[in-house]
């Protein structure tokens, strides 16, 4: 089973293959998510301090090149897979919100079209 770690919070095991914003959220941080998990806002973002994922998401792709973001991955669009640490961006105490948005579902929305990393 993958370990979560999550700076400033913890260290969680996590069912391989789980949604990390859901992940992130089981573990108990009121992360962002205000777009419901459809890699269209970007509150759900995430540095990976060590086992990011080497595929994306077309949309995940996409979203991030057309809000000039580097250095960050949506947690929407990336599966627990291994090992992996992370340090979350935006959380619900962190802002004047009043939820952190819609429940994403437990599967990648939209339907994942993957490609590696270093495509642009």
């Amino acid at each position: 089973m993958p370990k979560l770690a999550i700076q400033d919070v913890g260290e969680f095991d996590i069912p391989e293959g789980k949604r990390l914003v859901k992940a992130i959220e089981d573990s108990g941080v009121d992360i962002l998510h205000r777009c419901g998990g459809y890699a269209r806002c970007t509150t759900c973002r995430v540095e990976f301090l060590v086992g990011e994922p080497q595929m994306r998401t077309v949309a995940e792709r996409d979203k991030l090149k057309e809000r000039g973001e580097s250095g960050v991955r949506l947690s929407c669009q990336c599966l627990v897979e291994e090992d992996m640490h992370v340090r979350v961006i935006h959380t619900l105490q962190s802002t004047n919100l009043d939820d952190p948005g819609a429940t994403p579902e437990d599967n990648i929305t939209p339907e994942p079209e993957w490609v590696p990393l270093e495509e642009k």
